[in-house]
Formats: structure tokens, sequence, C-alpha cells
């Protein structure tokens, strides 16, 4: 049996670090899926673009594997060798890797709660919680999502816990101004509506 676990981050930087971590937890990089917001074009432009430390722009890399999007990476590249740039209903544009994201895109045409949410349940997460991961990912942030053994889960969840957001603190918050759930046709965040959140909730880690 398998269980599924997400984490939401404030910042990319954070999610990396949480996806190197289950790597090196014994993690295969085919079980673990990042979908990050790109709102503000942080993966793009003629910079180079290497998050996974190894040299060779990521970008080229992802279009090299298929965009990366659920693309099978040999040797041990890892997930993050694997980015692509895609669009995802209600999230505008991401930078994603991996299992989820390719369920996503898939789901997306057909399901009516939506690609990321559709995703996220059809893997075992609650509504309300896939839900909170979705905004959570619409306003700036980027969500680690892994599938590991239940006897692994309550170890494994420990891995991810750090940097993460308070998922109920934060979307306790957002329900204060008005928030009620995911909406897949809203309007994605531009860039400033997403520097703004992170000045509003940069400190809310746990």
């Amino acid at each position: 049996m398998t269980a599924t676990i997400s984490r939401l981050y404030d910042t990319y930087s954070d999610a990396q670090t949480g996806v190197q971590r289950l790597e090196a937890a014994g993690v295969p990089h085919s079980d673990i899926s990042i979908v990050a917001n790109n709102s503000d074009s942080w993966y793009g432009g003629n910079n180079k673009v290497d998050r996974d430390g190894d040299g060779v722009d990521d970008r080229a890399e992802g279009a090299g594997t298929g965009a990366g999007i659920g693309a099978g990476l040999g040797g041990t590249a890892g997930l993050l060798a694997g980015l692509g740039l895609l669009a995802i209903p209600g999230l505008g544009p991401v930078v994603a890797a991996g299992w989820l994201a390719a369920t996503a895109v898939g789901a997306a045409a057909g399901a009516a709660t939506g690609g990321i949410v559709g995703a996220l349940t059809e893997a075992g997460v609650s509504k309300e919680d896939a839900d909170r991961y979705a905004e959570g990912v619409r306003r700036g942030g980027t969500l680690v999502t892994a599938r590991v053994p239940d006897a692994d889960r309550t170890r494994l969840d420990a891995v991810l816990n750090q940097s993460a957001v308070d998922l109920q603190n934060r979307s306790a918050a957002w329900q204060k101004a008005g928030w009620k759930s995911f909406d897949p046709t809203g309007k994605p965040y531009g860039a400033d509506e997403v520097r703004k959140e992170r000045q509003l909730y940069g400190g809310d880690f746990r």
C-alpha cells in the first residue's frame, strides 16, 4: 500500500531542498512531483537556470526529456533535472516535473474540479487539502507531492515538514479575506499579486 504526502512551500528553494531530502531518503524521483508558480518568470528569460546544480541549463534538460513532465530520467539525474514549463487551469504558468504534473495536464480537459485538484484527489488527497494546495501554488507557492510506502509515511512526512507552510493557518487567513475554495476558472495571479502575497505571508513557516 502507498500513501500520498504533500507540502506547500513559500519558495522554490525550500521545495527544492524538500525534494532533495526525499531523494536522499530513498524515494525514487519517479514517485516525486513538484509544481512551482512561475508568474514572475523566475524560470525563463536569457539567464541560465541550473536549479539542480549540475552545470547544465535545466530548460535544455527539460526539453530533452519531453519537457520533463512524466519523463523517465535515467541514472541519478533526479527529479529537478526534468523541470519544464506548462500551464494548468487556474494556476497559470508553472514550472513542474513528475507524475502529479503529468496527471494534472491529462485531467485538465475533463476534470470538473480542475487539473491540479483532480490529480491530487485521484492520488488520495482530500478535496479540502487539494483545494488548499492548489490555491497555495496559485498565490506563488511551490507544491511537492510524493507517493511513499505506508510504512514510511511518518518518517517521510517529517522529512518534508522543515520550512513547509502551515497549510491550516494559511488557509484560515485566506478564508478571513473571503476565500472559499480553489477556482480552476479563476484568473491566475500576476507577478505583482504574487509578490504582495509573498510579502504578506513570508514569515509563516513551520
